[in-house]
């Protein structure tokens, strides 16, 4: 089994979680079964013989980040250059019809939420073709900047772990 994870991070809390989820899917199913990329890295064509994609990135005005929340990021002392993040790579990758592919993001706790990053994403893979994506958790910062609130890193890694074993049956 081969899991990609395709992340997006400004502040290094989406970051974290990946490494988290990505520990957590090494724990079931055993080393080089997860890597993880940025989405400026990535290319629009997904490599062969994957099984899963996970999506991640952070929440930017109830959205997935854009050119402008990007740039809001930056001046909010986000140490990044990025110009493609997970919603430009969407747009341009090419379908993969069957494969699994779990959007997750982090974003505040809020008592009532419109919308998240990994909404967004699931939305726009599902308009690119993608029939087996789903939406997966929000993981919680306290604030723009961070830091994750406390236990998000286990609930990201158990997340994983239960994602891993449902590949598995």
């Amino acid at each position: 089994m081969s899991i990609l994870i395709v992340t997006e991070s400004y502040f290094g809390n989406t970051s974290t979680i990946a490494e988290s989820v990505a520990e957590g899917i090494t724990e079931v199913l055993g080393d080089g079964q997860a890597s993880i990329i940025t989405a400026g890295e990535t290319g629009t064509a997904l490599p062969a013989g994957l099984t899963a994609v996970i999506v991640a990135a952070p929440t930017h005005d109830f959205s997935l980040p854009n050119p402008r929340t990007r740039e809001q990021a930056r001046g909010k002392g986000a140490a990044t250059s990025t110009t493609r993040g997970v919603r430009e790579w969407i747009e341009a990758l090419q379908p993969v019809a069957g494969l699994q592919v779990v959007t997750i993001d982090t974003s505040t706790k809020t008592p009532f939420t419109s919308g998240t990053a990994s909404k967004t994403a699931y939305k726009l893979l599902k308009k690119r073709g993608f029939t087996d994506a789903r939406r997966g958790p929000s993981f919680h910062v306290a604030d723009i900047p961070g830091p994750l609130l406390d236990q998000e890193l286990l609930r990201a890694n158990q997340w994983a772990q239960g994602f891993a074993r449902s590949l598995s049956d």
